[in-house]
């Protein structure tokens, strides 16, 4: 039954504007709608407010990695891995740094110098999640087993299953670039696997890779050299013919050919940005190409070494395309336009025909919303039927008719269902179309199966559930931003791209996360003197706050909205509208959006009911755990005026609250000693003296000495050198103390609360230690992998390392020396 705008309005109390932006975002039908529970409609709402932004995400740590002159110099990550090995062997590191051993990976295994005697080891743990994904831009199943399988994460490298996905490991921790975006096999020999790096599908992502990578073993991967190269800072795709002579490479410069057995020659043969191609499964001489952005699409009929327009509609944006299994002369490209078109070729991607793209009520299917460029997958692997279509946009949909009319298989709000934002589609070996329909996807919540395409979500109403079967287990790779956690119960929370604020009990296992707030996660905090309280964000400083040890999302709990967010927006409950409460009860940089994407915010050590809040003033509230209501609420003050660039890190001494630490995405870094004052004052520090602080780059972050207040280190962005700085005097003069360490940003800091003489270093490329106040540092990223690590936190004298990719780590640095 055909529900209205009107009638959807009314029953859920919201309006007929809204429930059109709600279809539009979500790439729904209103019969999906009609059936959210509550919650879910709430959260939903919070996303029209603040829609998923891989855009804006992706120019946020795109800003982080830029040098002084706004630059990011070619070959930057891989010459700073270079620079990590260089300097391993000219000079082997000693088994242990500050209580850290070297050269070993996640799990605890040692490739480094055996320890002295009487030398306490100890071994990163990793944490997880290991039941909630991270982003999946590709996915292959081997013909031979098909139990195992390769996945390509966006920041988590490559991982591998060898039992069908109950259970993953990364195949190596230190990949040369860990932002994987695709991954393709030999079929000639399916020991020979190639994966791309790099996600071309953001004009600005940060993501950029290093070229393709292979395996002759599926166990030692080494790069293509001839690929590190801009043209293949961001492969999308790479097809590979059936004899396993020639490549396709489709990046955002274009398509690029190799027929060269050694890989070392390539040609580009399309000059325009390409994000899809594809082989012929039956006849090495065809192939077809689609558009990243331009609404173009391709053929060929030599192998690739020349490429023709197929003959189409007025597309727009990016296209995927799909041989049919039962007919390589059917085509189906599934293009970007406005919210999601189909096409059809029957001549092999010659020319292509308009679906009709109806949903069940006759109306458009807008199965890709308006994130057709970020997730888009088409699907038409069945070899009895060319009609048995899937498309992926946020959902998944199923046509029988080639297009013509698509029905949702998978509702993005329950959990039981499959996640969102869909990127690869991809038949087990044996699919035939009767007794085996079992069919992968992999998206931002990792990989899920259908073990029967024909049935897969067949219930007769949303949600749909029906066939769905999660396979992260383990599947660790999973982007942090921050985290944080109580000492006294052990409980740990973390802010992530797309999988919003997450918590998890350690002792309960790395598989026993929990969500306690969705959307993106930035930054959080958490109160050591009450174990209920904690908190975390959303994008642009809209702080939340958790009240019951983060143990739920708030609304199983029957927590209103209201009370969740701090910041002074409230949705509310009478017509369901988003509103500000009045000063003084709201953040201004939140509710005018000029905050950060991930802004900064802590909680004062000394004063746990003290929070302070980066936008592009800074904003204290001295009653963080205030009662909230809809129109009060902690109160927020601003204490520091704007001053260029927003805020981007934020540090109170220990011990002394009136000494409070600015940083800002432009490099300046500012201190006041009278931070507790109604208005302090001011300095801009390391600009004039005998040693300045010269970086004017992103401040990724300021860490305060636990025992003296004069003493800072601040970090900065950039793959250049001297990225780490101090001052012991209060700002006057500063010490680069990062000249040893790979050219790479230093996203975190943290100093040992016992030997403050150990110092950590979470940097683009992995952890770095020094046990002499930063005189030196190992030479060796020393784990748990080269990915990002975005934030480091103390329970006690256990370092907890997050990380952009791999998920969460700790180690016991109770014995550590120095």
């Amino acid at each position: 039954m055909t529900t209205s705008d009107e009638e959807l309005a009314r029953a859920k109390n919201i309006g007929v504007d809204q429930v059109a932006l709600l279809r539009e975002a979500r790439g729904t039908t209103n019969e999906t709608l009609a059936e959210m529970p509550e919650g879910a409609l709430r959260k939903a709402l919070v996303r029209i407010d603040h829609p998923d932004m891989p855009t804006e995400r992706g120019m946020f740590r795109l800003e982080q990695l830029r040098d002084d002159a706004g630059n990011v110099p070619e070959h930057a990550l891989e010459t700073a891995l270079g620079q990590v090995w260089t300097a391993v062997r000219s000079s082997p590191p000693s088994p242990v740094t500050a209580g850290v051993p070297t050269l070993q990976d996640a799990i605890g295994t040692r490739s480094g110098p055996a320890p002295t005697a009487g030398m306490t080891m100890t071994a990163w743990e990793w944490l997880g999640p290991g039941n909630i994904g991270g982003r999946t831009r590709g996915l292959v199943v081997d013909p031979d087993d098909p139990d195992r399988m390769w996945a390509a994460s966006a920041g988590g490298g490559v991982w591998h299953t060898a039992d069908g996905g109950a259970r993953w490991a990364p195949v190596d921790d230190f990949l040369g670039n860990l932002a994987c975006a695709c991954v393709a096999m030999d079929p000639a020999d399916h020991s020979r696997l190639y994966v791309g790096t790099g996600e071309g599908f953001s004009n600005g992502d940060a993501l950029r890779g290093s070229g393709i990578f292979t395996t002759a073993d599926t166990v030692t991967w080494v790069p293509l050299p001839a690929t590190q190269t801009p043209d293949f800072h961001y492969v999308s795709r790479i097809a590979v013919s059936s004899t396993g002579e020639v490549l396709l490479a489709a990046t955002d410069t274009g398509l690029h050919r190799c027929d060269d057995p050694a890989r070392a020659t390539w040609r580009r043969v399309l000059g325009v940005p390409v994000g899809d191609v594809r082989f012929d499964p039956g006849d090495d001489l065809r192939a077809v190409a689609g558009a990243l952005r331009d609404g173009e699409a391709w053929y060929t009929r030599d192998g690739g070494l020349t490429w023709t327009p197929a003959t189409r509609g007025p597309w727009g944006g990016r296209v995927e395309l799909a041989y049919a299994a039962r007919t390589a002369e059917v085509v189906y490209a599934s293009v970007q336009a406005t919210d999601g078109e189909i096409w059809r070729s029957d001549d092999g991607g010659e020319s292509y025909q308009r679906r009709k793209t109806l949903a069940p009520d006759g109306g458009k299917a807008e199965y890709l919303a308006t994130q057709g460029w970020y997730d888009n997958a088409v699907w038409a692997g069945d070899p009895t039927d060319e009609n048995l279509l899937v498309v992926g946009g946020i959902n998944l949909w199923r046509s029988t008719d080639g297009g013509d009319r698509l029905k949702e298989i998978s509702t993005w709000w329950d959990g039981r269902s499959v996640h969102a934002d869909h990127h690869a589609i991809v038949s087990h070996p044996g699919y035939d179309g009767t007794g085996n329909r079992t069919v992968f996807f992999g998206n931002d919540g990792g990989v899920f199966k259908a073990a029967d395409l024909a049935a897969v979500g067949t219930d007769p109403r949303p949600p749909y559930v029906t066939g769905w079967t999660e396979l992260v287990n383990n599947y660790g790779a999973t982007q942090f931003y921050g985290g944080a956690g109580n000492v006294t119960t052990g409980t740990i929370v973390g802010g992530t791209q797309d999988n919003g604020t997450i918590a998890v009990d350690p002792a309960d296992g790395s598989e026993s996360w929990r969500s306690i707030f969705g959307g993106d996660g930035g930054w959080c905090a958490a109160d050591p003197t009450d174990p209920d309280v904690f908190y975390g964000e959303y994008v642009r400083l809209a702080i939340h706050r958790s009240t019951d040890g983060a143990t739920t999302d708030g609304e199983s709990a029957g927590v209103p909205w209201y009370e969740r967010y701090i910041d002074g927006h409230v949705l509310n409950p009478v017509d369901n509208t988003w509103q500000w409460k009045p000063v003084p009860y709201r953040i201004p940089d939140a509710m005018t959006g000029s905050a950060l994407f991930i802004a900064p915010f802590v909680l004062d050590p000394n004063a746990p009911r003290r929070l302070l809040a980066g936008g592009t003033s800074l904003w204290r509230t001295d009653d963080a755990k205030a009662p909230n209501t809809l129109s009060t609420g902690p109160k927020w003050r601003a204490i520091k005026p704007p001053a260029g660039r927003p805020i981007s890190a934020i540090a109170v001494a220990p011990g002394h609250p009136e000494v409070i630490w600015v940083g800002h995405a432009d490099g300046r870094v500012f201190r006041t000693g009278d931070g507790t004052a109604p208005t302090p004052s001011w300095d801009r520090v390391g600009v004039t003296g005998p040693r300045p602080l010269e970086p004017a780059r992103y401040c990724m972050c300021l860490t305060a000495h636990p025992d003296d207040p004069d003493t800072v280190y601040a970090t900065f962005g950039g793959y250049v050198r001297g990225n780490v700085w101090v001052t012991r005097d209060g700002g006057a003069r500063w010490e680069n103390l990062g000249s040893a360490l790979p050219a790479a940003p230093v996203r975190a800091l943290a100093v040992h609360p016992h030997r403050t003489a150990c110092l950590y270093c979470g940097t683009e490329v992995g952890l770095f230690a020094s046990e002499d106040d930063g005189l030196t540092w190992s030479p060796t990223n020393e784990g748990p992998t080269n990915c990002s690590v975005d934030d480091l936190f103390w329970m006690d004298t256990t370092l907890v390392c997050v990380t952009h990719g791999r998920g969460m780590f700790r180690i016991d640095l109770s014995g550590a020396v120095g």
